[in-house]
């Protein structure tokens, strides 16, 4: 695809003060305790132990990375950093990681040169690079999304990635920041008798001169933070099990009717799909959301597949594209 799409308890420190008959010799300080080993079961069922909170730690899909961002933890290693820092800019890298190479391809020998105590990948990646990847470190693999439950999806991975980083607190103060903004686009939608509006996200690309879309349906995580925040979803088309997509052109558009229709592009892209290479197509030109001027580009940078961050700053665009 030419979207870069793809291609539970904190453990804690214990120590005994160590007190000398007949001496003062103070208790062990917090940077003297041994860490505690944490066991973990990933996404595939595998059991992987570690000997404390993971520090040094490799991440293999921009999701992950972001999930480690927002929790505090610098990965020393990602895929396609380029990549990462144009597409996920609400949630930027905060250190200068090693670039592993591609989300789909990660380049082993480096990912081994970074002596890594934790990598963390999704279940895009495939199997026999998570083979060599267990090689090198533990590899906790989550699943990289769910069309049933795309929220709970997104949260339950945050959490596994912080019992994996010591970072169970920070897991929790984002996801009730995230359900507070979800409150929040709610209420200001319905202030502005939004609610039940029917809203519709897309992306696209062009090749050969023909433009691509592919919709988020209600079961995309987009889709269903849109239905979260009250907007419901007007795409008809079934999209796959995973991450809620499907495709169309833009004769498929005519199936919307009068909606809200939005997307978000990426300054770094040729042209865009629905501005420029639409913009003399006859079809395109009759629909009613184009001719009522109710086509939202969204901010770049916010990851359409992200976590809770992310995903607070779509709620944030999408609610001020359609109050404004």
């Amino acid at each position: 695809m030419r979207h870069p799409l793809l291609l539970a308890a904190a453990a804690t420190a214990a120590a005994l003060a160590l007190t000398a008959c007949g001496t003062t010799e103070p208790a062990a300080t917090s940077s003297d305790k041994p860490a505690e080993s944490i066991t973990l079961t990933d996404a595939t069922g595998a059991r992987i132990k570690l000997d404390g909170p993971a520090k040094k730690v490799v991440g293999t899909e921009w999701n992950v990375v972001e999930n480690l961002v927002s929790l505090g933890v610098d990965p020393v290693g990602v895929a396609d950093v380029k990549g990462y820092t144009a597409w996920d800019s609400s949630v930027p890298l905060k250190n200068k990681p090693k670039d592993i190479g591609t989300r789909g391809e990660p380049s082993m020998d480096t990912i081994a040169g970074l002596s890594p105590d934790l990598i963390v990948a999704t279940s895009d990646l495939p199997k026999a690079a998570v083979k060599q990847l267990r090689k090198i470190a533990p590899v906790l693999e989550v699943r990289a999304a769910d069309a049933a439950d795309q929220i709970g999806r997104m949260k339950g991975n945050l959490d596994l990635i912080a019992k994996a980083t010591g970072t169970t607190a920070k897991a929790k103060e984002l996801k009730t920041a995230f359900d507070a903004k979800v409150a929040e686009g709610k209420k200001a939608l319905a202030d502005a008798d939004l609610a039940g509006s029917e809203f519709a996200f897309a992306d696209g690309y062009t090749a050969s001169n023909q433009v691509s879309i592919r919709p988020y349906t209600s079961g995309s995580l987009v889709g269903s933070v849109n239905e979260a925040i009250g907007l419901k979803n007007a795409w008809k088309v079934k999209g796959d099990e995973s991450y809620g997509l499907a495709t169309t052109d833009v004769e498929g558009l005519s199936d919307l009717g009068d909606v809200q229709f939005a997307y978000i592009g990426n300054a770094s892209e040729p042209s865009d799909p629905f501005k420029d290479d639409l913009a003399k197509n006859s079809v395109w030109k009759s629909l009613p959301f184009v001719k009522d001027g109710n086509v939202h580009r969204l901010p770049d940078g916010i990851w359409m597949f992200g976590g809770p961050e992310s995903m607070e700053a779509y709620i944030d665009a999408v609610v001020g594209a359609l109050t404004k």
